[in-house]
């Protein structure tokens, strides 16, 4: 037993790690219920999640169901419920859960998906923009299903996409989509007047700047000579961008987004 804020006392069993994935509703939808009822009453579920991850999830749930904020509580119960969600789609496409030691518990009772978990959880919890918060839920499905991302390049790829703006996130989908949705031959504009265009072209040239899309920002020539002019169906995805695209899965980004960041640029697709 253990006491809650109010001073009444609570079975540790877990109510209250469940209210809290079901809070998630307002940004995860009615999946937030679903998800909650995978985690804390799988025997009435119709499929599973691996009992290793769902502990890990139940323990950051239970954690996090006394957050002071209430908007808090509804990020970090979304992103819970999104990664219960996108960790079903990847197990029942043959991608199962790891079993080299990233769900193992340590000395201290700590495996690396917990700290993990946390860390995903925070920054769902602290992001004002809550479309994010689906894919940092995302990013915990996608490594506990990918033994070959250790714990450090997943952290590092959190730090990095906490650096990002959300439009650059939506930059990124874009890119990675280009086989299935080719972007634009038109020339990215020189100076636009335009603010929208503006910010627009400055989060890709800051993409580019981090290294996380190639090519890098043209040099300049010697004498001034005019620079080539960069078209969005230039870019690639940097081994940087991979991971974050990856990490994030931001393949599943709304095509509305990516429409409305060409259409900042004022670029119609091709």
């Amino acid at each position: 037993m253990r006491n809650t804020l109010d001073g009444s006392a609570t079975d540790d069993a877990t109510p209250d790690g469940r209210t809290l994935v079901e809070t998630g509703e307002p940004v995860a939808g009615s999946m937030s219920r679903s998800a909650a009822g995978l985690l804390f009453d799988p025997p009435g579920a119709r499929v599973r999640v691996d009992e290793r991850l769902a502990a890990c999830l139940r323990r950051v749930a239970t954690d996090s169901a006394l957050l002071p904020v209430p908007r808090e509580r509804v990020r970090a119960g979304a992103a819970l419920a999104f990664a219960v969600e996108l960790t079903v789609t990847r197990v029942s496409a043959g991608r199962p859960v790891r079993a080299d030691g990233f769900l193992a518990p340590d000395v201290g009772g700590r495996a690396p998906a917990d700290e993990l978990a946390e860390a995903a959880v925070l920054a769902a919890r602290q992001t004002p923009e809550e479309w994010r918060v689906r894919h940092l839920g995302y990013l915990l499905a996608e490594t506990a299903v990918s033994p070959d991302l250790d714990p450090g390049v997943v952290h590092r790829g959190l730090r990095l996409t906490g650096e990002l703006t959300g439009r650059q996130l939506v930059v990124l989908a874009a890119v990675g989509r280009r086989e299935r949705t080719p972007l634009p031959m038109a020339p990215l504009p020189a100076d636009p007047r335009d603010w929208a265009a503006w910010g627009a072209l400055e989060d890709v040239t800051d993409l580019q700047r981090r290294g996380l899309l190639d090519p890098p920002p043209a040099a300049p020539r010697p004498g001034g000579a005019a620079l080539p002019r960069l078209r969005m169906a230039d870019l690639r995805l940097t081994r940087r961008g991979v991971l974050v695209h990856r990490l994030l899965a931001l393949d599943f980004v709304r095509d509305a987004a990516v429409t409305a960041v060409l259409g900042a640029l004022d670029l119609p697709r091709s």
